[in-house]
């Protein structure tokens, strides 16, 4: 009986407490309803000034989380509880308003253009300032001013739309563009000689993670006064990506692609099959062996090469609401090169997502990216497109029984099929690159915000190369199978403060940060193995191979795992007193594990100021100056990219292999010396610009003097005593280099009505390159020979130097003084005389350089109502080009061996001198490209779903003035060796696409 009272009696207990909370709640909810029922509602409509509707405005009673979205007509309706609430209207481009709620209940405001809109605000590392008080060398190129086409790398964007920088690239879809801004500026190759990229914030992340669809600016930071604040890798430049994202109370969803044809621009003009028998004939030879002329007569040109087609599709969505934006994109590229058995295809994903907390004080986001590649190449690709030039034209590529013919006695430089180069030795390569980036935001409190980010990068390669049983260049291995895993990974942790001040005329931004960052490269193995029973599997399971012995089973010794580790602190302070005078001055201290243990630590200090003098009282009286602004700069920064962790320390390495206990083992040795004192290439420039705006900014410009001094440069053979070190080189900092220039930009609207537009951007800069010095008190070399392209007869000779007075790509040739009676070629010896034999290498002379003495863009923008119509033109100017190629094309006497060119029948065949490399083959590299041309049409329906849909037809390559005989004078300008031709340059292409933009 107790026991049930106590249950009766916790049992009314709970009922109580039940009563309790309930009336609790009701009293609650009856003082929100009683609060909604004192609060009103406005409305109204937002307009811009040509009173057309602003839909996507976000309109907030300002200090609370109450807000709301304009709809498509541009029409809102907000709660507000008092009339002493402020309403705030908010829209990226548009100024913002802020209007007390007071009595009323109706509402409509105008909006007004900002004039910081996203086109006017430059990303500078860190954080971003608007053009107009910018004290360095920066300009910013929009997704609207970007180059169209086949494009496969971001850096095609840019080509010819930025003064001073030089965007080489061939038609080979596998190939990366070269890419120089203000001259080179190392001896290195590779990343050494590239700028540095920065994709939303994430330094040194890949630009092959981003479809051009995507990007919404790019921001190229060419002054170290600019670049000082990303240190050790910034020597080079810096080209700062932004991604498109959702504005603000937005809703987007887009669609881009286009289809496209490829053709080879121009061939070599050889000569056909008649045409080689009449030149035998008419010589006295005798005629070709059957082995060599089956009555065929080949184009091998038009038999290895195709028409290309290519595709990409991009299709993009997001939004924007209170509290959050997102957004995703996909793009499909499928691009077949013109040689066949090339092609590049790839698809990129790419999300996102933002959100914000605590009154957008919190913000938290993530990005993930990852781009996955499937490339097909041919392995030798130097052989396949020499030997379709080289291979006589007099045969068929086919045996009866439908094997490859081939000649393996024949002698000369024709002498593999080039069709069976090209069909039977294949490279399939897999690339699979991810980052993920995490992003936490806080306004810890007005003017200071906290940013920390986290990202990681995987960059796997698998790589799977087969010459079959067919193959001419693995005779008798009845398959050769090449296989490689490759993993690169990339950690980085960064945490940095902004604090923004504005108190009277004096406007201050502070910023502080720390970065840590771990590189993980080549993880993983190669092999080589051959003696396949059949073809049938390729090089997909290499444990099928039969080798004989171990000599042909070959492990891969360049893939060696290393870590490297990269610190750094950074701080950078901004001062503007009364929008007139600028100060900018920033120092960053890297510390690397690739260098020395003498010098991990560099700093790299950078000062600039800038003075507008448009906003002096003295201008007012000179109206057709709109803008005029002086800036001057001065800062250091590094070249630590291309390096891995065991660059300074002593490395052992394989050796000679010996007997050991009856077994042969590989012998270990010190390959590499320890150089403690090794440390970064370090670039010093000093910067004086002028940006200017007349005639109400209808034109606009800027004006840059720059001088570039890179010191410490890094070479890999300075010869060194056996009795005091392990070998006889090491890798030292001794070089120093020169870059000087003058770059002038200029954008004009040159027409401008209400109907139709016309707008023009010329640019145009000139650098002058030079080696200072190589040697110093303990490292000495007088100079560097590069280039040695070898030939009959020539395989030890090198065809440029490096040496101090002299620009980096300087040609160093034979002299060559025309023909002699008899037709022979000859040439000028070092003691002057006129000799009509091979000369000596010692009878080289210098004979001009490969670096382009200007390098010019011109883009124009047509405009007439729905019509659009823009193209590009652009060029180099003062450069020579080595046509190797046309050398070793030039053998007539060994016409019975080879196929010749047409232009060689002007030749004596007696002339045994004619292919030598000399300046004989020293082309102007000069040339004028219409890069090109678009035409497009926009309809706008009158829909709410959709907004615009853009038909384009583009052709690229449309045309080239040059008077260089070669393929295409765009030869590649990057590594140590520029501007050579030689046989292996892979043939530009013209390219017709049609294509679609719409957005909804």
């Amino acid at each position: 009986m107790e026991k049930n009272y106590t249950l009766i009696s916790r049992l009314n207990n709970q009922v109580q407490w039940r009563g309790i909370f309930s009336l609790i709640l009701a009293v609650l909810l009856s003082v929100s309803a009683i609060a909604q029922q004192t609060g009103r509602i406005i409305k109204g409509k937002v307009t811009d000034a040509a009173n057309a509707p602003l839909p996507g405005v976000i309109v907030r009673v300002k200090g609370t989380a109450t807000a709301v979205t304009a709809n498509q007509d541009g029409e809102y309706s907000i709660r507000v509880t008092s009339g002493q609430d402020v309403l705030t209207f908010n829209m990226l481009g548009m100024v913002v308003q802020e209007i007390p709620a007071g009595t009323r209940s109706q509402l409509n405001i105008v909006l007004k253009e900002s004039s910081k809109t996203l086109s006017d605000v430059v990303v500078i590392g860190y954080g971003s300032a608007n053009k107009k008080d910018l004290t360095g060398a920066v300009v910013s190129i929009g997704s609207e001013d970007f180059n169209q086409g086949v494009l496969v790398s971001p850096a095609q964007l840019l080509q010819g739309k930025v003064a001073g920088l030089n965007v080489t690239k061939s038609g080979d879809p596998n190939k990366q563009p070269s890419t120089t801004l203000r001259g080179p500026s190392t001896f290195r190759t590779g990343a050494a000689q590239e700028p540095f990229y920065v994709i939303d914030g994430v330094p040194g992340a890949s630009i092959d993670l981003l479809a051009p669809a995507d990007i919404e600016t790019i921001d190229i930071l060419k002054d170290a006064s600019s670049t000082a604040i990303y240190g050790s890798r910034a020597s080079n430049g810096v080209i700062i990506v932004t991604t498109k994202k959702s504005k603000a109370g937005q809703s987007r969803l887009s669609y881009s692609g286009y289809g496209a044809v490829e053709n080879v621009s121009k061939t070599y003009d050889m000569l056909t099959a008649p045409e080689l028998r009449k030149y035998l004939a008419d010589n006295g030879q005798a005629p070709l062996s059957a082995l060599d002329d089956d009555g065929s007569d080949t184009d091998w040109q038009k038999l290895i090469e195709r028409t290309g087609f290519s595709q990409n599709h991009n299709v993009s969505y997001g939004g924007s609401g209170q509290t959050s934006d997102y957004g995703a994109s996909v793009n499909y590229l499928n691009n077949e090169g013109i040689l066949k058995n090339t092609s590049l295809k790839r698809t990129i994903v790419r999300g996102y997502i933002n959100q914000r907390f605590f009154n957008d004080r919190l913000k938290l986001g993530v990005t993930v990216s990852n781009s996955s590649s499937n490339s097909e190449d041919v392995y030798s690709q130097t052989t396949a497109l020499s030997n379709m030039l080289f291979f006589f034209p007099t045969v068929s590529p086919f045996n009866a029984d439908g094997s490859y013919k081939e000649n393996y006695l024949r002698t000369g430089s024709g002498t593999r099929n080039p069709l069976s180069v090209v069909d039977n030795n294949l490279i399939n390569n897999k690339n699979e690159k991810t980052l993920i980036n995490g992003i936490a935001s806080l306004n810890i409190m007005e003017g200071l915000k906290f940013t920390a980010s986290l990202s990681t990068q995987k960059d796997q390669t698998n790589n799977k190369t087969y010459l079959n049983s067919q193959s001419g260049l693995a005779r008798n291995a009845n398959g050769v199978a090449i296989r490689s895993e490759i993993l690169n990974t990339t950690k980085i942790a960064e945490g940095y403060f902004n604090y923004d001040k504005t108190f009277g005329k004096h406007s201050l931004k502070f910023l502080a940060g720390y970065s840590w960052q771990e590189d993980k490269t080549n993880d993983g193995f190669g092999l080589q193995t051959q003696g396949f029973s059949n073809d049938q599997l390729g090089a997909n399971n290499p444990a099928l191979s039969n080798p004989t012995g171990l000599s042909q089973l070959i492990l891969d010794q360049t893939l060696v795992s290393s870590t490297l580790r990269l610190i750094s602190f950074y701080g950078r302070a901004q001062y503007n007193f009364n929008e007139k005078y600028l100060l900018n001055a920033s120092l960053r201290n890297d510390g690397s594990s690739a260098f020395g243990l003498n010098s991990r630590w560099g700093l790299f200090p950078a000062v600039s100021a800038g003075w507008r003098i448009i906003s002096e009282d003295f201008m007012k009286s000179v109206p057709v100056v709109s803008d005029l602004k002086l800036r001057a700069g001065w800062g250091k920064s590094g070249n630590s990219l291309g390096f891995n962790a065991f660059s300074s320390l002593l490395v052992y390495g394989a050796g000679t292999k010996f007997y050991n206990n009856g077994l042969i083992s590989n012998a270990i040795g010190p390959v590499r010396n320890e150089n403690p004192d090794l440390k970064w290439e370090s670039t010093a420039t000093s910067n004086i610009g002028v940006d200017f705006g007349l005639f109400k900014n209808r034109i606009t410009g800027s004006v840059d003097y720059y001088i570039k001094k890179t010191s410490d440069l890094i070479y890999d053979q300075y010869a060194v005593s056996t009795t005091q070190y392990p070998t006889n080189v090491i890798t030292a900092n001794v070089g120093k280099i020169k870059n000087s220039g003058i770059e002038i930009t200029l954008n004009a609207v040159a027409v401008k009505t209400p109907n139709f537009t016309w707008t023009t951007s010329p640019n145009v800069s000139h650098n002058k390159n030079v080696v200072e010095a190589l040697s110093d008190a303990i490292y000495k070399i007088d100079f560097i020979q590069t280039a040695q392209l070898g030939g009959k007869g020539q395989s030890g000779n090198y065809s440029q130097i490096i040496q101090p007075g002299e620009a980096l790509g300087t040609f160093k040739l034979w002299n060559y003084a025309g023909k002699n009676a008899a037709g022979i070629s000859t040439y000028i010896n070092a003691a002057g005389q006129t000799i009509a034999s091979q000369p000596l290498t010692t009878d080289m002379k210098i004979a001009g350089n490969a670096q382009p003495k200007y390098i010019y863009g011109w883009n124009n923008s047509f405009n007439y109502k729905k019509w659009d119509l823009n193209f590009l033109v652009r060029g180099v100017l003062g450069n020579k080009i080595l046509n190797a190629t046309a050398a070793g094309l030039n053998t007539p006497a060994d016409a019975k061996l080879q196929n010749i060119p047409r232009s060689s029948l002007t030749e004596s065949f007696a002339d045994v001198n004619a292919y030598l490399i000399s300046d004989r083959y020293l082309e102007s590299g000069s040339y004028l490209r219409m890069d090109n041309a678009t035409l497009g049409y926009t309809i706008k329906p009158k829909s709410p779903t959709i907004k615009a849909i853009r038909l384009y037809f583009s052709a690229n390559n449309v045309f080239v003035i040059t008077k260089y005989s070669g393929i295409d004078p765009e030869i590649d300008m990057g590594g140590a060796t520029p501007g050579i031709d030689n046989n292996n340059f892979y043939p530009k292409t013209r390219t017709l696409s049609f294509g679609v933009n719409a957005s909804f």
